[in-house]
């Protein structure tokens, strides 16, 4: 299915150091719009001076729990951690922009400067894992925000949530796009040792300049194969994550990015084609409307190939696997080059049995 109208260019300027192009906050929960009006918008930037350089901020919360359970059929976990809410890495395609809407947030810039931070994550889950009825498997960190990004430095919330889980004896895994992971690569090996930790560290592209473009913020991506290869050294397992491949922007580095995971130590690799749920779709239209306009058009007609004639394809199974003449000649491409590569599939077998339930109040295990 091809489009029969042309992407024009953006005129606005591109928004420096951010992915998202744009703010506008969702109506698709029915709650009230915010319509700008008055002749005073021609004279903004007189009366007030230039616009105020966009700044992150973080509001703390303290919900009531911190683990979450699914039933998806189609991805291999059943719980996760996500120790923030919003991500400042600002990666355009990110698929878990629109939960922002959920808070009359946007999830286009909003979603990557207007962040929130869970402190009591750690003493949540150290409660969870203490009760009774509570059987182990492994739990998904990175799964909807990136659990080192950059306020992590500031938070340490990854890391208290990894020291409950070494003491309870809790398998983890843990997806990201930041060398910042080698900060709690110390627990991290500690958890591998006894068969209870796997990493696996995503990859884009290997151009530092359409990086900055795409995941303004993530870790650069020379860093990320080092990380994987010091992970690997220390013994923690280790995954290559080629997502997402986005047609005729990311794909071209599908095959180097394989060879450099391989030639890193690291055992498995796996790819993820792009996914445009709900605003991300508009959001990355606007986006290539900036930085690539004269290809756009053919971006979006490979991305409905793959997915049905459709922008996203929300239904299990067929969601992770996308399908026609472009997905089948990307996937024929990966496939070889994990071939030539010596790669396999990602095969983590976390271990459940040495669980125990942590203790509560103050008190610490001292075996």
């Amino acid at each position: 299915m091809v489009c029969s109208c042309l992407m024009e260019r953006r005129l606005a300027p591109a928004v420096s150091g951010r992915g998202a192009q744009g703010a506008a906050v969702p109506t698709r929960f029915g709650l009230a719009e915010r319509e700008l009006d008055g002749d005073w918008r021609d004279y903004i930037e007189r009366l007030d001076g230039p616009p105020v350089k966009l700044r992150t901020t973080v509001t703390e919360e303290r919900p009531r729990t911190i683990l979450t359970f699914n039933t998806s059929p189609d991805i291999g976990f059943d719980r996760s951690i996500n120790a923030y809410r919003g991500c400042e890495h600002g990666c355009i395609y990110c698929f878990a922009r629109p939960t922002h809407a959920y808070h009359d947030l946007s999830p286009g810039l909003d979603f990557e400067t207007r962040l929130f931070a869970k402190p009591n994550a750690a003493a949540l889950l150290r409660a969870t894992l203490a009760k009774p009825r509570y059987r182990p498997r492994p739990i998904a960190m990175g799964t909807n925000t990136d659990p080192y990004q950059p306020i992590e430095r500031r938070y340490r919330i990854t890391r208290s949530v990894l020291e409950v889980c070494l003491e309870a004896r809790h398998p983890v895994t843990i997806t990201t796009k930041s060398d910042r992971v080698l900060d709690d690569i110390d627990l991290l090996a500690e958890l591998a040792e006894r068969g209870l930790a796997a990493v696996a560290i995503s990859v884009t592209t290997l151009d530092p300049k359409l990086s900055a473009k795409l995941e303004p913020r993530a870790a650069a991506p020379a860093k990320r194969p080092a990380a994987r290869g010091t992970l690997a050294a220390a013994g923690v397992p280790t995954h290559c994550s080629v997502a997402p491949v986005i047609p005729a922007i990311t794909d071209e580095f599908m095959e180097e990015i394989v060879a450099r995971a391989a030639a890193a130590g690291v055992p498995s690799c796996g790819w993820i084609p792009l996914r445009l749920p709900h605003e991300v779709a508009p959001l990355f239209r606007e986006w290539l409307s900036v930085h690539f306009p004269e290809r756009g058009d053919k971006v979006m007609s490979i991305v409905r190939s793959i997915r049905g004639g459709k922008d996203n394809d929300p239904d299990f199974f067929t969601r992770m696997k996308p399908s026609g003449v472009w997905a089948d000649l990307f996937r024929a491409r990966f496939r070889l080059a994990c071939k030539r590569a010596g790669l396999a599939k990602a095969k983590f077998e976390l271990d459940c049995t040495q669980f125990r339930p942590p203790e509560v109040g103050g008190q610490l295990r001292l075996l």
